[in-house]
């Protein structure tokens, strides 16, 4: 199998993309551990999975405990991490007027999705670069280098993880480690739905609930775009990937 033997670490595991991702990598032969703050769906998650992944409650934004979970994960992938797919994320204030967005939800985005990155990336890497070999991908988002957020700290968090993932690639190639970020459109999971549904409280338009709805496709295809990634027949890719 393509990833039979590989030491796989999925953050977002719990629902998703990151659901949908750990479930197809542990399927090609992976061992996965599963990151999430969402507890219950993460072990059922993990649990459908069976004895190839277990799942460890981590808040991103916590580098101790981002660090303390990494090492315990680690030790139960049997002692490295061969690859990170980092899918954790959040998408809140969709709609809302610039000058009506605050400044809490601003921080709470970009801490999750820009901060976070940053912090699962720099204590992934210290596993990695001392053996020499590894992949990361991180999630950015086509809303992020394309434009088009509904939500001002969505997209700017975003852009700024696809910033992280062409620096780390630069900087992390020479010791053998391969960064790579995925950009999804518009992919049916639980954050994408929830900003639809807010979207459609603020303005009442039926119509363009409806359209907006039927236009999300599965969080499969992204899957098997990471699944990819995470395998030795991408290892001549490299940059930035668009999917729907």
């Amino acid at each position: 199998m393509a990833l039979d033997g590989k030491r796989i670490i999925v953050t977002g595991g719990a629902s998703g993309i990151g659901k949908a991702t750990a479930r197809l990598v542990a399927d090609q032969g992976a061992r996965v551990a599963m990151l999430d703050v969402m507890d219950d769906a993460g072990v059922e998650a993990a649990d459908e999975i069976g004895d190839q992944a277990r799942f460890w409650h981590v808040d991103v934004v916590d580098e101790p405990a981002v660090e303390a979970v990494i090492g315990e994960a680690t030790e139960w992938l049997g002692g490295g991490v061969d690859v990170l797919l980092h899918i954790a994320g959040v998408l809140d204030g969709a709609d809302i007027d610039l000058e009506s967005f605050s400044e809490e939800v601003w921080d709470r985005v970009v801490d999750v999705n820009l901060k976070g990155s940053f912090l699962v990336a720099k204590h992934v890497t210290a596993l990695m670069r001392p053996v020499g070999r590894g992949v990361m991908v991180l999630t950015a988002s086509g809303a992020g280098v394309k434009g088009g957020s509904s939500s001002f700290a969505y997209g700017s968090s975003k852009g700024g993880v696809h910033g992280l993932a062409m620096v780390l690639e630069q900087r992390l190639a020479p010791f053998g480690i391969r960064v790579n970020d995925v950009a999804p459109g518009n992919i049916y999971t639980p954050l994408k739905v929830r900003q639809v549904e807010k979207s459609y409280e603020q303005t009442g338009d039926a119509e363009h609930f409806q359209q907006a709805m039927a236009s999300l496709a599965g969080p499969d295809g992204v899957a098997a775009v990471m699944a990819f990634l995470a395998s030795d027949a991408a290892d001549y890719v490299r940059g930035t990937i668009y999917t729907r």
